[in-house]
């Protein structure tokens, strides 16, 4: 081992066990204020502007963000990668908070709504949607909280070659299951609010360190390099990867206004000042990291000359390795990357933990378990939480396929089914219980219809290269089909509407 190895993995440790001390005194800090089901799965509705934004940014970037995605992008795209983390805070968050945050709380206020799935029921006075939608929580989220450890892999082999990535992923789990069981969504909240600093120290100096490197030549060399290896790798839309950039754009920024994890921050902030806060503050964050981290992916190009054997998700570690192994400030950035990206895995697993231990013990189990009590939901909320943290854990280390395969979709699937009710029944009063079901339906098949017949005629691989257009497929269609089947079926009852609408001043 050489000196400078020996210094980067000293340094890393460091601040692991700095970060493992954190995260453990904040479940600690928390585990008394989670005694009721209201506090441990939204903080007592009573979350302000600056831990709903982290929370928020957070729950949004994963590992697979700054690894997968971004050095995937940055290789294949160049610099019009940067548009998707554009798309990201601008459609993503500025406007999913613009438009679903103040009504999403009003009304899950009035409905004494806890989850998605309890959204659905009150909004459309049907159990059978309630319990349609935790089915596809749990089957679609459960597996994809694996993917969140996607990304640690990569990076943590670069520092740590002899020691096993399950190592790494077994730090995450260990951690998130510590304070998650212990303090619930204010346990979560407190942590992303540290891991999101984290996340913008660590982009932050990447970036700067990144770009001041000669490989780079500063901010003035990165068009003119770039475009001496590749004049696409410049394009200001994308060049010929135009229409994948879009579909991407779409799918990762208008998906999270109907995924569980996401749109439940919403429904914790404290009150509509905090929601204003919230939204400039998100808005920042996600821009920050969310181009940090892509244009930072588009530099790779000029730190490798050949896409590594390992695949795309090498790209950005060795990448890193070369920028950040040169002396003792940059092997500390190196480290707190590493954290980053443990903080954007926890974050992410956390929230989908939560989404789904909800569907099971608040929204499935009273229609499968004969009288499931109320008292027992906390305990097996704590229970869930942990079970599900660990199948994701066992997930990951045995690389199941159809797990894989099933986290390539899910994405499209959730946010697909959810979408168009959601959407609707917050805004239009006429959304009826059979167009919600059009619209759960019609999103749904559309991606598991395209899946089949795409893998019956030309291969499972080239169904899961066209994941993301069958996941914009499916919102559009869960968009249309809801308002469309709303106008010829029976308006919901005047009861529910004056219930569901309490509290909103505007009426559109």
């Amino acid at each position: 081992m050489t000196d400078s190895s020996f210094r980067i993995q000293a340094v890393t440790i460091a601040a692991l066990i700095i970060f493992a001390a954190a995260m453990v005194f904040v479940g600690l800090k928390t585990r008394k204020s989670a005694k009721t089901l209201d506090a441990f799965l939204l903080g007592n509705r009573g979350v302000g502007a600056w831990m709903s934004a982290f929370a928020y940014g957070t729950t949004y970037f994963s590992a697979v963000i700054f690894i997968g995605y971004a050095g995937k992008q940055g290789w294949d795209i160049g610099l019009g990668g940067v548009w998707i983390g554009i798309g990201n805070a601008i459609l993503g968050c500025l406007i999913a908070w613009l438009v679903l945050a103040r009504r999403s709380r009003l009304m899950t206020h009035s409905l004494n709504a806890k989850t998605m799935p309890e959204f659905f029921e009150g909004r459309y006075d049907s159990s059978n949607i309630k319990f349609f939608s935790a089915v596809v929580i749990f089957i679609f989220l459960v597996p994809y909280s694996a993917a969140v450890y996607k990304g640690l892999g990569s990076l943590f082999n670069t520092i740590f070659p002899s020691v096993s990535v399950n190592v790494c992923m077994l730090i995450v789990a260990c951690l998130t299951s510590f304070f998650l069981v212990l303090g619930g969504y204010l346990a979560s909240v407190y942590t992303d609010f540290i891991q999101g600093l984290i996340m913008l120290f660590g982009v932050g100096a990447m970036v700067l360190i990144v770009v001041s490197n000669p490989a780079v030549g500063g901010a003035g060399s990165v068009v003119s390099r770039l475009k001496a290896i590749d004049p696409g790798l410049v394009s200001a839309y994308g060049g010929k990867y135009f229409t994948f950039l879009c579909t991407n754009i779409l799918l990762t920024s208008f998906g999270t206004w109907g995924l569980p994890q996401m749109v439940s921050k919403f429904y914790a902030v404290k009150d509509e000042a905090a929601i204003k806060k919230a939204t400039i503050i998100s808005t920042f964050f996600s821009a920050f990291i969310g181009i940090g981290a892509y244009f930072v992916g588009s530099l790779s190009r000029l730190y490798l000359a050949e896409l590594p054997a390992a695949g795309y998700d090498a790209v950005i570690p060795q990448m890193l390795l070369k920028a950040l192994g040169n002396n003792l400030f940059s092997n500390l950035v190196l480290a707190v990357v590493l954290i980053l990206l443990l903080s954007a895995s926890m974050s992410t697993l956390s929230a989908i933990v939560l989404t789904s231990a909800s569907a099971i013990s608040v929204d499935l189990a009273p229609h499968i378990v004969k009288g499931w009590r109320k008292n027992w939901q906390m305990k097996g909320m704590r229970a869930l939480c942990l079970l599900f943290v660990t199948l994701s854990y066992i997930f990951a280390t045995m690389q199941i396929a159809i797990i894989v395969s099933i986290m390539s979709f899910s994405w499209g699937i959730v946010s697909g089914s959810f979408i168009g009710p959601y959407l609707w029944g917050l805004y239009w009063k006429k959304t009826t219980r059979i167009g919600a079901w059009a619209g759960m339906l019609g999103g749904f098949l559309t991606v598991v219809i395209a899946t089949i017949i795409t893998a019956a005629t030309a291969g499972f691989a080239a169904a899961s290269a066209n994941a993301p257009v069958f996941g914009v497929s499916a919102m559009a269609v869960s968009l249309a089909v809801t308002p469309l089947v709303s106008l010829f079926t029976r308006p919901p009852a005047e009861s529910i509407i004056r219930k569901v609408w309490k509290g909103i001043e505007t009426d559109i």
